[in-house]
């Protein structure tokens, strides 16, 4: 998971393009599951999005986090658009 804010307005087209582009581009790498686009909602914490996906184990997140998809969305989009993020990795626990 990856919560973040945008350099464009919150709620403008072209946050709505980023986000839709985000979803189409990274769902379709193969080891990506239940992808999805969030909505911050909480008064606790100042981030506007989420992008939200599951790996069945570290191998396919490292094939995603590899895939010229990914790279290209983060050289090319990602760095371009994002003003600030932060990542958050969950292991289910056992």
């Amino acid at each position: 998971m990856v919560i973040f804010c945008l350099k464009h307005s919150k709620g403008s087209e072209l946050a709505k393009q980023f986000l839709e582009d985000g979803r189409a581009i990274l769902s379709q790498i193969p080891t990506v599951r239940d992808f999805r686009v969030l909505d911050q909602v909480s008064p606790k914490n100042d981030y506007d999005y989420g992008f939200s996906m599951v790996f069945a184990n570290q191998a396919d997140y490292d094939t995603y986090n590899d895939h010229p998809l990914h790279t290209d969305f983060v050289d090319n989009r990602w760095k371009v658009e994002v003003e600030r993020f932060l990542e958050i990795d969950f292991s289910d626990r056992k």
